[in-house]
C-alpha cells in the first residue's frame, strides 16, 4: 500500500512541511548535478559513515543532521516526500512549527545513531529522510490511529485505490521493518547510493522515538 491522501484536516498551513520537502528536493538536485567523483566526495562529508563517526564522533555528529536531507535515488527521494507530505501536517499542527522542527530532526538523528550501532565500523554513507519521518509515522500512529488513508493498492498488474486505517498501515509499515531489521542484521543493511539498501534499523528506530518523544512535546495537549 502506498499512501496517497488522509481524512485530517490542519487548522494551520504547515509551512515546515513544505520547506522540508523543497529542502529535500533541492539538495537531491544538486546531488544529480555532480560527477561521480564528487558526488562521492560530497556524501562523504555530508552523510552519517559509521567508520567516521566512530573514529571522530566530536567532527562527524553534524552529518547525523545533514544526512536527513540527502537521497540515494528517485523512488527514494519521492516515496520519502510523500509519506512526509501526507503525515507530516497534521503533526507540525499539533506540536506547532518550531517544536515539529526540532521532533523532526531529533527524530532523524537518533535514527541515523540506532542505524550507525548495528555497525560502528562500515565504511558505506547512510542518507536519508527515512528515520525522521518514521518518528512523523509513529507520532501519528498514536495520534490518529483510526484515520483513514487513501491508498494506492498494487495486485499485480491491477491496481486500486482504498480507504484503510492509519493503524493498519503504518502498523504494517513497522512489522515490515522489524522483520526485515531482524533478517538484515548480519549484513547491517545501509540506505546508500552505491548498494540501495535499505536503512531498517533507522526506520525502526525513528518510528519508536517517534512514539516516546512526540507526547513530550505536547501532542496531546488540548487547545
Amino acid at each position: 500500500m502506498f499512501p496517497l491522501h488522509d481524512n485530517n484536516p490542519t487548522r494551520i498551513t504547515p509551512y515546515l512541511t513544505y520547506g522540508l520537502i523543497g529542502m529535500n528536493i533541492l539538495v537531491f538536485f544538486h546531488q544529480l548535478s555532480l560527477s561521480r567523483p564528487g558526488l562521492e566526495q560530497f556524501l562523504q562529508q555530508y552523510a552519517v559513515v559509521p567508520q567516521q563517526l566512530t573514529a571522530n564522533f566530536a567532527g562527524e555528529w553534524p552529518t547525523l543532521f545533514t544526512s536527513q536531507f540527502l537521497h540515494g535515488g528517485w523512488w527514494h527521494l519521492i516515496s520519502n516526500m510523500v509519506f512526509l507530505w501526507v503525515f507530516g501536517n497534521n503533526i507540525e499542527d499539533r506540536l506547532g512549527h518550531i517544536k515539529y522542527l526540532i521532533f523532526y530532526l531529533s527524530c532523524g538523528a537518533l535514527a541515523a545513531l540506532c542505524q550507525w550501532f548495528i555497525n560502528m565500523n562500515s565504511a558505506i554513507p547512510s542518507l536519508g529522510a527515512s528515520g525522521a519521518i518514521s518518528g512523523v509515522l509513529g507520532a501519528y500512529l498514536i495520534r490518529f490511529p483510526q484515520s483513514q488513508i487513501l491508498s494506492l493498492v498494487f495486485l499485480g498488474f491491477f491496481v486500486t485505490t482504498i480507504r484503510v486505517p492509519a493503524i493498519l498501515l503504518i502498523g504494517l509499515f513497522f512489522i515490515q521493518n522489524v522483520i526485515a531489521g531482524f533478517a538484515a542484521l548480519q549484513t547491517a543493511a545501509n540506505m546508500t547510493m552505491e548498494t540501495g539498501g535499505v536503512a531498517y534499523w533507522a526506520h525502526i528506530g525513528g518510528f519508536v522515538f517517534g512514539i516516546i518523544l512526540a507526547p513530550l512535546f505536547g501532542l496531546f495537549k488540548q487547545d
